[in-house]
């Protein structure tokens, strides 16, 4: 079978790349940089991903330099490109501005990497340095206005170079670009997810045969899908689903979810409500990275205890969950990956039992678009299919917890807003709370910022990119749409039922306005955040919108302003401080706040 490598570097989108490679016909998995030459003889062409180190840092990813003279196209992304330049003796060095999230991408349509595309269009950056200068016979073929050699060429060598990801959803021409790489590398086309479902069917059999398997169903669509797939692979008399309402779900979510299920005939599904055994867990707990861990060894406890209980405990029993590839990466769950947030299914306990071999992830391979793709030919109902994804630690991710104590904001980080602030004809504060982000591969905990803006989102675009790639401390903007004072106070905050319950209400209304205006399917995700603040003593939310495919990344979604006032009225009649807008793409925004 012809195929394509991907040498991980340890970037977050380094199996988003092998993904893409995929649906575009062509077979292609993951190797790691130290792989030998004669390891990638079995390829037709290779792919160096992106990665969360610097190329001059001391402690770079061990890589095998002979890669490069591998007699076969190659292509160099983000972190992949800087090395491959550097180890030809070019020159990286850091960029005068870092660049994350859209930029304009000027294409030499000429060259046959870049055939057929835009010679304008968006494309998608996540880096901090850049090649300053090509090495000898690489030409460039495309930049931005802070980055020259944005694409490069030695065609001598077949040897390509991208500084931005084509592999991202967000960059407008990226599949061309990639669809052009494989054309380059002359292999056929011959694989489909059929084929990848015959692999599934096998490995899930070979795995789960003679086991009861027991599976975490949240109601979302990954563990949905997961169960519909054992479902029909194993047969339901050998699957049992067990849905556990933590506290932190949203309003009437478990209910509805129960309801769903048995609907379209998903009897072996069970509940089971822990609401007091997690709440107990986090009570006083702050640190996002903590309260994560908590929520996701306590679903595992919770479920084993469950399955002890039916008298399913032992060697003959094998527990499941739906974890897809997004959940993997950014848990830094590969070698070379930095750690941006944990997630409840990449606890310690879960991958303790990925070694022992008693817990099976169908899905791990996959991101949201064809996680959603297989749901489809399973004939799962399309209400199930697109329902928003839901974080697994739920609601206590989108309540920020915190003791109340000012965190202050360096006056270099609110010297460097003022010009910034100036240009745009607006005013802003740097808020003094931490929000999670994710830039060049790696976390950041810094300051949102906000704006006192109106929703303009070109305009919007515009000043979120300029602050978030010229000020280090500012990770995230927001902005107004109303509230009742513009004088913020921090408040002690944790995890306790009367926040919860009213970050719930919130949540619903913002959800319904969602319904009533026909945007719930336009808009792939909309976490509604209860933050540490308040304005005259009430409670501060602040809405995320976006538009994805994967997950990987994500562009704020632009709300029409009139619904946006009518939506803050609805929220103002039940307390609410202040409604605020998250106008941050991922990167360098997480998509949760935690």
């Amino acid at each position: 079978m012809e195929k394509i490598a991907v040498i991980d570097f340890g970037g977050q989108y380094a199996h988003l790349i092998a993904n893409r490679i995929r649906r575009l016909g062509v077979y292609s998995e993951v190797i790691p940089p130290t792989s030998s030459l004669e390891d990638t003889e079995q390829f037709s062409g290779l792919v160096f991903s992106g990665g969360p180190a610097s190329v001059y840092a001391s402690d770079i990813p061990e890589f095998n330099a002979e890669l490069i003279s591998a007699v076969m196209p190659i292509l160099g992304i983000c972190y992949g490109h800087q090395l491959i330049c550097r180890h030809l003796a070019g020159e990286v060095t850091r960029g005068k501005v870092h660049e994350f999230g859209p930029s304009t991408f000027t294409a030499d349509t000429t060259h046959p990497l870049l055939k057929d595309v835009s010679p304008n269009s968006k494309v998608w950056m996540s880096h901090g340095d850049e090649v300053s200068q090509l090495p000898e016979d690489f030409t460039s073929i495309g930049s931005t206005s802070d980055c020259r050699n944005a694409a490069v060429a030695c065609d001598d060598l077949k040897i390509y170079g991208l500084q931005f990801h084509p592999e991202v959803t967000h960059t407008e021409e990226g599949i061309r670009i990639l669809d052009n790489f494989i054309n380059l590398c002359k292999v056929q086309r011959k694989w489909n997810m059929k084929r990848y479902f015959q692999i599934l069917e096998e490995r899930v059999n070979e795995q789960c045969k003679g086991k009861k398997v027991f599976l975490l169903v949240s109601g979302g669509v990954d563990s949905t899908v997961a169960f519909a797939l054992l479902n029909k692979i194993l047969g339901p008399d050998q699957v049992i689903g067990l849905h556990i309402d933590n506290g932190l779900m949203r309003k009437n979510e478990s209910s509805d979810i129960i309801d769903y299920m048995k609907k379209e005939g998903f009897n072996n599904l069970i509940f089971c409500d822990a609401t007091d055994t997690f709440l107990s867990r986090l009570q006083g707990k702050i640190a996002p990275e903590e309260k994560r861990n908590i929520i996701g060894a306590t679903f595992i406890e919770v479920l084993k205890e469950r399955a002890a209980s039916l008298k399913q405990d032992g060697e003959n029993l094998i527990l499941a969950q739906g974890t897809t590839y997004p959940d993997t990466i950014e848990s830094g769950g590969t070698k070379n990956a930095a750690t941006i947030k944990t997630h409840h299914n990449r606890v310690l306990e879960a991958l303790n039992m990925l070694e022992k071999g008693t817990l099976i992830e169908p899905l791990a391979e996959l991101y949201k678009d064809e996680v959603r793709e297989l749901g489809e030919t399973l004939g799962i109902p399309a209400e199930l299919i697109w329902r928003h994804p839901f974080p697994g630690p739920g609601l206590g991710v989108r309540l920020l917890c915190h003791t109340g104590e000012v965190q202050p904001v360096e006056e270099t980080a609110t010297a460097a807003l003022q010009p910034i602030l100036k240009k745009y004809n607006t005013d802003g504060i740097i808020l003094p709370i931490n929000s999670v982000g994710v830039q060049g591969d790696s976390r950041t905990y810094a300051h949102p910022c906000l704006l006192y803006i109106e929703p303009n989102w070109v305009k919007c675009e515009q000043i979120s990119t300029d602050i978030t790639n010229n000020i280090r401390d500012i990770n995230r903007v927001i902005i107004e749409i109303g509230s009742v004072s513009r004088e913020h106070k921090m408040v002690q905050t944790f995890c306790d039922k009367n926040n919860l319950e009213f970050l719930r209400q919130a949540d619903d209304i913002c959800t319904q306005m969602l319904f009533e205006n026909n945007l719930y399917r336009d808009i792939w995700q909309m976490p509604v955040v209860l933050l540490p603040l308040q304005a005259n003593g009430k409670p501060i939310i602040v809405m995320r919108p976006i538009y994805s495919a994967e997950a990987m990344t994500a562009d704020f979604a632009k709300i029409d302003a009139n619904l946006l006032k009518k939506l803050w009225q609805q929220l103002e009649s039940i307390g609410t401080g202040a409604l605020w807008y998250d106008i941050t793409p991922k990167p360098p925004g997480t998509i949760e706040w935690e």
